[in-house]
């Protein structure tokens, strides 16, 4: 072959080179510009600035309760005590004390879920790679295990939700003003009546409810006074160490648990290849003709609505489940709050951000994958017999999609809201010393803290 011929084919390769990188750069621009459409019909015209997080040292543009400015000091103190395995101090059995915290059903590497299909922190041992490993400690009676009826809900962008948990029953505002009559007296529920947003409500009743313990001798002992202090300067002691100021530093805390790193945040802020093609057309899809942002939009990817969708509810799992069974509360979904007809069933929009890193889905972790999810809402046959068709949400009918759209969609939820890097939210050590977010002596071994 002469260099002539060398010289013709080089050329030949170098032009069909490029007019293959163009059209790679005409597609992407081409699906830049059909998303940039799909965001601003669904958000009736606000365009991409409807969807995106701030970050999280924008305290002023973060949503938070009037009652409950944040503050960096309530950050601060909020991480730790989030994290604080020294304060799970009312166990059913004293070898388990100082074992367990909010983080054992809410950590970071599982997208701030648990990380199996049932959270369990008290009477829990182990933690094995990413959560899967907790087991009930054969010592505890199933029935003094510290597990829900449901799957337990992410902590991430709970900023945006006024009321909190699958059936709304935590808050005093919004969707839960004039539901007064159902903050029963003796109940978590009661706690309403102090008028905080979902997020500091609920943060202040799960003390009681996952056996964990605050006063102003253990603030003492675990060396917090000081943080408390600047957190609460206006509060006067002793009250300044309770149980109250305690939620009130973890919902400030778990209000920046922004995941405003995944690829979809970084497209909206400019960044136009940090998503992937098959991503963009799966976000084109979801915003667009699967008519996903009808429930999950805004900000966080979801609402404040509660919807039947038919899905099955936890004690139906393959696992062993514990305290759920066909008769728990947990399996009526809003009704279990308002006890009102037309809420049965019915569970709250969840949020859309790092759930590929806990798989289970929906109130009952009956899904195991975001492509069943999806594939299940395209075709739109309800997996639970129990929820009669009347229930089901007029928005639950079939979508008309192709198997490659359905594996588009999902790539988008999967990867594209993905935040990397939600590490940064975690402290790397706790004022007590111990192991998080377990501190058993299993957990302790499987974390790497012996």
């Amino acid at each position: 072959m002469n260099f002539k011929m060398i010289s013709v084919i080089a050329l030949g390769v170098c032009l069909l080179a490029s007019c293959q990188k163009d059209d790679d750069t005409d597609n992407a621009a081409k699906l830049d510009a059909q998303l940039s459409q799909a965001l601003q019909d669904a958000s009736n015209g606000l365009g991409k600035s409807h969807f995106l997080l701030p970050l999280s040292t924008e305290l002023n543009k973060i949503p938070q309760d009037p009652k409950n400015p944040i503050t960096q000091a309530k950050i601060d103190l909020g991480a730790l005590l989030f994290h604080e395995t020294g304060i799970g101090l009312n166990p059913k059995h004293a070898n388990h004390m100082g074992t367990y915290s909010c983080a054992s059903c809410h950590f970071a590497s599982a997208g701030f879920q648990a990380g199996r299909h049932q959270g369990i922190s008290d009477g829990g041992i182990g933690f094995g790679i990413n959560g899967e490993g907790r087991v009930p400690d054969p010592e505890y009676d199933f029935s003094e295990l510290d597990v829900q009826p449901v799957r337990s809900p992410s902590a991430l962008n709970i900023a945006y939700q006024e009321a909190i948990l699958w059936n709304g029953q935590f808050g005093a505002v919004g969707v839960n003003a004039g539901t007064d009559a159902n903050w029963t007296p003796g109940t978590p529920k009661f706690v309403n009546h102090l008028g905080y947003h979902g997020t500091e409500s609920q943060a202040i009743a799960a003390q009681d409810v996952h056996r964990l313990k605050m006063d102003s001798d253990i603030c003492e002992d675990l060396n917090y006074r000081q943080l408390f202090d600047k957190a609460f300067p206006n509060i006067p002691p002793p009250g300044r160490y309770d149980k109250e100021r305690t939620g009130l530093a973890i919902a400030a805390y778990e209000r920046i648990l922004l995941p405003n790193q995944a690829p979809f945040q970084l497209w909206l802020r400019g960044k136009s290849n940090a998503m992937t093609e098959q991503e963009k057309r799966g976000a084109v899809l979801f915003f667009g003709k699967a008519n996903c942002a009808s429930c999950h939009n805004g900000p966080n990817l979801a609402s404040m609505d509660f919807y039947a969708l038919g899905m099955k509810d936890l004690f139906e799992n393959q696992e062993a489940t514990y305290g759920a069974d066909a008769n728990s509360d947990g399996n009526l979904g809003r009704f279990s709050f308002t006890k009102n007809d037309a809420d049965k069933y019915k569970f709250k929009v969840p949020q859309l951000y790092n759930i590929a890193d806990s798989p289970f889905y929906g109130h009952g972790s009956s899904f195991r994958n975001v492509r069943d999810v999806v594939a299940y809402k395209n075709a739109a046959v309800k997996e639970n017999p129990n929820v009669p068709d009347s229930q089901l949400a007029e928005e639950f009918k079939p979508l008309g999609l192709t198997a490659e759209e359905v594996n588009d969609i999902a790539a988008f939820i999967e990867t594209a809201l993905r935040d990397p890097n939600l590490l940064r939210y975690q402290p790397l050590s706790i004022r007590s010393g111990n192991c998080f977010p377990n501190n058993d002596p299993q957990s302790r071994i499987d974390l790497g803290c012996d």
